[in-house]
């Protein structure tokens, strides 16, 4: 991560996990002349002088204790010798490339995970020269400016998913939040899969929804954020923002994987609501410890593009991902990525969250800058999604507290019920 006690590097830099068969230097110093100026035999221009200015560097290099029996991913290299990890920091000029996100992607994550002398490579972090902040306009609400749309300070926002996840009407869906919004709802988010159909279009949705909502704000004061899954082509993403924005709505899902970096950075240049920026799909780019991405360099990408919420997956939950993992996510989107542009999101937890994982998520993490989405533990709950919000509540105003959950239930019967319904 950057440390934005200092200044930012001059140059672009990115460490990376690598595995290879034989010498580990070898094979960072390909990978650098491939990302740069170099490719597989030397060519005329290649001068001394043009790789002074334009080659790659390798930074450094830690070779790691250790031999393994058999490479991790397949090779078609013709070559023998000892299968070896490393970690190498590589870094490029900014000349190259410019301050450009999506040619960024192509530089350090580009054809490099293609070469045959690899048989593992993850990208761990990266560090941006200060132009990149200069260029990007990073999230334009994060924590501070969805506490202040949502009404919530000095706790989680709690949160649920329509579900079902697809199958209601838009009547149906507003008939829910209506029901959710009386029972003290801070945030409720279109799932993922829902998003413009013919039995639930984008368009009836979002008024049915925001004339429930409005009504209800007109009522109590507090307006629910609700994020509309407005993912879609670039026209129709902008449609349906000014759609949003029309109906007095205070938020708009995306997926990222889905829009693309570029969508990603139109929606950040345009959007006049958060941006809650959903990772669905982000399993093919990690799950393999030997290949992809760390969440801690992929997420900083999509902050400078302009996302404001971004998912984490949450402790215990039903995916593959360790709790240490979920809480080194949460905490790479709660730290600065330069000095005086802070470009700070907010972490969403969510699958297959309740009022149990409260404690541990408050005692891993040390803060209450994120945004819980529990699903079934709201919309299942034995009283109905009312009192699962109001047990939700109770469980973070416990862990906050330091209080243990069973004894707080003792007279909050809402808990109580949740945690006889998760035993």
């Amino acid at each position: 991560m950057i440390d934005v006690t200092g200044s930012p590097p001059a140059r672009i830099e990115a460490d990376y996990l690598i595995e290879t068969i034989g010498d580990p230097r070898r094979t960072a110093e390909t990978m650098a002349g491939e990302q740069s100026s170099g490719t597989f035999v030397p060519v005329p221009g290649e001068t001394p002088e043009l790789k002074a200015r334009s080659a790659a560097r390798v930074e450094r290099l830690d070779i790691l204790d250790g031999v393994y029996a058999a490479p991790s991913l397949p090779t078609t290299a013709n070559v023998s010798g000892d299968v070896r990890r490393a970690v190498a920091t590589l870094s490029w000029p900014i000349e190259n490339l410019g301050a450009s996100l999506p040619n960024l992607l192509a530089t350090v994550a580009g054809n490099l995970f293609e070469l045959q002398t690899v048989t593992g490579l993850r990208l761990l972090d990266i560090r941006l020269p200060q132009i990149f902040a200069d260029t990007y306009p990073g999230p334009r609400f994060g924590t501070a400016g969805t506490r202040k749309l949502a009404g919530v300070e000095g706790r989680p926002l709690i949160g649920t998913i329509i579900k079902p996840s697809v199958g209601f009407g838009p009547d149906e869906t507003a008939n829910l939040v209506a029901t959710l919004c009386e029972g003290g709802i801070d945030f409720i988010k279109d799932d993922e899969l829902q998003a413009d159909g013919p039995h639930c279009p984008f368009d009836d949705r979002v008024r049915a929804v925001m004339r429930v909502i409005n009504a209800h704000a007109d009522r109590t004061g507090k307006k629910v954020m609700y994020a509309f899954n407005l993912t879609g082509d670039l026209d129709q993403m902008r449609r349906r923002h000014d759609l949003l924005v029309a109906e007095g709505a205070t938020c708009l899902m995306a997926s990222l994987n889905s829009v693309g970096l570029v969508g990603m950075i139109e929606l950040g240049r345009q959007s006049a609501v958060p941006i809650h920026a959903h990772r669905n799909g982000w399993g093919y780019l990690t799950r393999h410890p030997m290949l992809g991405w760390s969440y801690v360099a992929w997420q900083k990408i999509w902050r400078l593009a302009g996302a404001d919420h971004m998912h984490v997956n949450g402790l215990a939950n039903k995916f593959s991902e360790a709790d240490d993992s979920v809480i080194a996510s949460a905490r790479a989107c709660l730290t600065p990525m330069f000095s005086g542009k802070p470009c700070l999101a907010m972490p969403v937890f969510s699958s297959g969250q309740g009022v149990r994982q409260a404690p541990g998520t408050y005692a891993a993490l040390g803060s209450t800058d994120l945004i819980v989405t529990a699903g079934g533990g709201i919309v299942a709950h034995p009283g109905g999604p009312g009192a699962g919000v109001m047990a939700l509540r109770q469980a973070w105003d416990a862990a906050v507290d330091g209080i243990p959950l069973e004894v707080h239930a003792k007279d909050h019967p809402e808990l109580s019920q949740a945690l006889g319904a998760a035993a």
